[in-house]
């Protein structure tokens, strides 16, 4: 199997929406911009996240701007956001909120966690142990919390931002397949090329505070409100029966390549048809194409996938081989 090559991301939509919430949400990119060099098609990622109701994975090395694109996004969408530092001694309790005694009333009331917010930024996720990294796989799939027998519902929207380090950095724990399984997209932040780090520089020597975002002049342009229309139309993009034949033949791809030991499941292909009709309505489209697939199949599968041993002791890597299954499965016309 062929190496790696520079992986492809969605890239910004060139055919804006003419008005309504698409406007809005197309303008979201340029207010968070005005905070983050760069990362065009890791915002539009989030965006997808946020349009087709799933969680995001951003991994990078420390210091791209991960937390400072999460802060900007949601100052951007007038949503709530909560930070957790994930580090080895947090406890689920700490994430999701505990039964507390009330020695006036003696009684136990119940404290909400951080969870309780429309975007969760889980900071460094896999620098906790597996017990509170779980913590979070009701939240992520049935928008709920259970303590105690009684289950509390989440506000709406709610998406979890989980930023981790790469594994191989010391002190991390690798998340659980069936938590992987849970987030829509792992997006993967690069460093920047040398002109957009210039750019970094030169915005820090002239004062830019990134606790400050509102000083950045990062305004917001859409709300709650234009998130739910446009989810409301992404539900309406159309779908022609090859093109989901086309999705169903790429998951099906990586059950059968031999480097693999785990191929994308029927949930795997399903948040693939529902990042590409996100996709295509931010790209002013009422249907999918198999360029929709194509552009969000990488971050969409490459955390839904695993590697033989002998695979991984060859150096081989998942995008590359992700990249040849897209190659070689045909595309309809």
């Amino acid at each position: 199997m062929p190496a790696a090559q520079p992986a492809p991301a969605p890239a910004a939509p060139t055919q804006a929406p003419p008005s309504g919430p698409a406007a809005a949400l197309l303008q979201v990119r340029a207010e968070v911009a005005k905070a983050v060099v760069g990362q065009d098609s890791t915002v539009t990622g989030m965006m997808i996240a946020l349009l087709a109701g799933g969680h995001v994975l951003l991994e990078g090395v420390p210091g791209v701007a991960k937390t400072l694109l999460v802060r900007a996004l949601s100052q951007a969408l007038s949503l709530d956001t909560k930070r957790v530092q994930f580090t080895p001694d947090l406890m689920p309790g700490d994430v999701t909120g505990s039964l507390v005694y009330d020695s006036h009333t003696s009684e136990f009331t119940f404290r909400e966690g951080p969870v309780f917010t429309n975007i969760l930024l889980a900071d460094e996720i896999n620098r906790t142990p597996p017990k509170t990294q779980a913590s979070l796989l009701e939240a992520m799939e049935e928008h709920q919390v259970s303590v105690d027998g009684v289950s509390r519902k989440l506000p709406a929207p709610f998406m979890v931002a989980a930023t981790q380090n790469p594994v191989e950095y010391e002190g991390t724990y690798p998340l659980p397949e069936a938590q992987l399984d849970r987030f829509l997209l792992k997006l993967t932040m690069e460093l920047p090329a040398r002109d957009e780090e210039i750019e970094v520089i030169r915005r820090h020597s002239l004062g830019f505070d990134p606790q400050d975002l509102r000083a950045a002049g990062v305004r917001s342009v859409a709300g709650a409100s234009d998130l739910a229309q446009a989810r409301a139309a992404v539900s309406r993009v159309d779908v022609a029966a090859e093109v989901l034949a086309y999705i169903v033949d790429i998951a099906r791809a990586t059950r059968q390549a031999p480097s693999f030991q785990l191929g994308v499941s029927p949930r795997g292909a399903t948040a693939l048809l529902k990042c590409a009709r996100a996709y295509a309505w931010l790209c002013g489209r009422s249907f999918v194409t198999p360029d929709d697939v194509k552009a969000l199949a990488l971050p969409a599968l490459r955390h839904r996938v695993a590697l033989r041993p002998e695979a991984e002791m060859d150096g081989v890597a998942v995008d590359g081989i992700l990249m040849s299954i897209l190659a070689t499965v045909p595309v309809p016309r």
